[in-house]
C-alpha cells in the first residue's frame, strides 16, 4: 500500500507542474469520486448527504460533504498549491549574443542553486476570448525545453566559496538559439490555440524531474513541489476515502502561501470564510448557529515541517528536530506563526492514536525564527481551534526536495481518521 501511494504521489505531482494544474488535477479527482461543482455566481442549493466542490481563480478550490444529520461542527484541512518557481515576464523574449532568453521574476523564497543545468519546462494557462466571454486554457509545454545554464568552474573559481546570484542575469532560463520560436507561440500551439488569440498568459518555469525512491530499501522519496503537493495529495486522499462521521468535512486547496497569502485565493482572503457561511446559509443555520458551529471546529493546517538535516544537524533545536519516516510532524512556535496549541496538539495527538500513526514534533532554533503558513492567517478569519502539521522534508524550496516514504500514507491514515469522525 505505501509503494502504491508514494508512486500515485509521483503521479499526481507531474500532472500538476503549477498551482493551477493542481487545482484542475483535484476537481478532476473530486468529479470522479461523484462531486458537484458549485458556481461562486450562482445561488447554492446544498442537499444532505450532498458532496460539492467550488473553485476560485483558477488556483483555489475547497471541497466539502453535506452530511445527512445535522453537523456538531466543521472538520476543516488546508494545503497550498503554489511552490516557489520563476515566473516569466509579459515580454518574455531576450534575443541576444545568438541566443534566446525567457525574462523571469522570482516567486517565493526559492533555494537558487538548485534550478541549474537540470531540464525545466513552462506550464501555465492562456486566455482568449470566445463569444465575449473569457477562456482559461491550461498549458503544460510537455517536453525538456529549458536550462539555466551554470558558469563553468574555470571562469569562475570562488563559485564553490558562496556565491549571491542575481535573478536578472544569472538564473534567466536558456531556451535555444536566437532564431528558436518565441515562447507564447509554442505555449499556444501546445495548448491547441493560435498564438495571436492569447490575450493574457500566467506562465511558469517548472523542474521535468519526475518523482523518484531513494535510499537502500526505497525509503526516501525526492521530486520537485513537495512542498506542500505531498501535503495537498495527502489531504485530498484522506478526504476522499473516509465517510460519515458528527462533523461536515472540509478540504482547502488555496494557493499564493509562498508570497503571504495576501491574494482573493489565498488564506488571507475571505475565501473559507465566504465558503463556511454560504453552506451554513444554505443548510438554514443562523448567524448564532454558525458561530455556534466553528466553535466545535478544527482546522488542519497542512504544509510541510523541515527535517534534521544530515551534514548540519546544528541548524535545528536537537530536542524537536523532526526526521524522515518518523511520523507526522507537530510544528509549535511561541509567537504562533504556527497555530498549534496546547489544546489542538492534545486533539491532533489523540486522532493519530486512533488512527496509530507516529507523531514527531518540530520547533525552530530559537534564534533562527521560520515563517508563518495557512493555520495562523486563515484562523484571522475564521476563529476555531487549529493545529499546524506537516511531512518532514529536506531542501525545502529546492527544485527537487526529499522527504520520508512511510510517512506520506501515514498523513492519509491520519486524514482518513480526522474526516470520519
Amino acid at each position: 500500500m505505501e509503494r502504491t501511494y508514494i508512486d500515485t504521489l509521483a503521479q499526481l505531482i507531474a500532472r500538476s507542474p503549477t498551482c493551477y494544474h493542481a487545482a484542475a488535477t483535484a476537481a478532476a479527482l473530486l468529479a470522479a469520486a461523484g462531486y458537484a461543482p458549485l458556481d461562486e455566481g450562482q445561488r447554492w442549493q446544498l442537499r444532505p448527504g450532498g458532496k460539492y466542490y467550488m473553485t476560485r481563480g483558477g488556483s483555489a478550490l475547497i471541497a466539502f460533504r453535506v452530511p445527512e444529520h445535522a453537523p456538531e461542527g466543521f472538520r476543516l484541512a488546508a494545503a497550498h498549491g503554489d511552490s516557489p518557481c520563476f515566473k516569466l515576464k509579459e515580454n518574455a523574449a531576450l534575443r541576444d549574443g545568438g541566443y534566446l532568453r525567457l525574462n523571469t521574476e522570482v516567486y517565493g523564497g526559492l533555494r537558487m542553486s538548485s534550478w541549474f543545468d537540470r531540464p525545466l519546462s513552462v506550464a501555465g494557462r492562456l486566455f482568449t476570448e470566445e463569444d465575449g466571454v473569457l477562456r482559461q486554457t491550461l498549458v503544460n509545454i510537455d517536453r525538456d525545453l529549458l536550462v539555466i545554464p551554470s558558469v563553468a568552474i574555470h571562469f569562475d573559481r570562488a563559485a564553490n566559496d558562496g556565491v549571491k546570484y542575481r535573478a536578472n542575469v544569472d538564473t534567466l532560463p536558456l531556451a535555444g538559439s536566437d532564431g528558436a520560436a518565441d515562447i507564447l507561440t509554442l505555449a499556444a500551439e501546445s495548448a491547441g490555440l493560435r498564438p495571436e488569440d492569447v490575450l493574457g498568459s500566467d506562465l511558469l518555469v517548472y523542474c521535468r524531474q519526475p518523482g523518484t525512491r531513494l535510499g537502500s530499501s526505497g525509503e526516501l522519496f525526492m521530486a520537485p513541489r513537495l512542498d506542500d503537493q505531498a501535503c495537498v495529495w495527502g489531504c485530498l486522499h484522506g478526504f476522499l476515502e473516509s465517510s460519515g462521521g458528527a462533523h461536515l468535512p472540509v478540504f482547502c486547496l488555496l494557493d499564493n502561501e509562498e508570497v503571504g497569502s495576501a491574494t482573493p485565493e489565498g488564506a488571507a482572503s475571505t475565501l473559507l470564510r465566504d465558503v463556511l457561511r454560504r453552506i451554513a446559509g444554505a443548510l438554514d443555520v443562523d448567524e448564532e448557529g454558525y458561530q455556534m458551529l466553528l466553535s466545535r471546529s478544527l482546522l488542519i493546517s497542512a504544509d510541510n515541517a523541515h527535517a534534521i538535516h544530515p551534514n548540519h544537524p546544528e541548524l535545528s533545536d536537537k530536542d524537536n528536530a523532526p526526521r524522515l519516516n518518523g511520523g507526522i510532524v507537530l510544528k509549535f512556535s511561541a509567537p504562533r506563526r504556527y497555530t498549534t496549541d496546547g489544546g489542538s496538539a492534545a486533539a491532533f495527538r489523540a486522532l493519530c492514536r486512533r488512527a496509530d500513526v507516529p507523531v514527531q514534533t518540530m520547533a525552530n532554533r530559537s534564534d533562527l525564527p521560520g515563517g508563518s503558513t495557512l493555520g495562523s492567517i486563515a484562523g484571522t478569519l475564521v476563529p476555531v481551534s487549529a493545529v499546524d502539521i506537516g511531512l518532514a522534508q529536506l531542501a525545502m524550496h529546492a527544485a527537487v526536495e526529499v522527504m520520508g516514504a512511510e510517512d506520506y500514507p501515514r498523513l492519509i491514515a491520519a486524514m482518513r481518521q480526522f474526516y470520519k469522525e
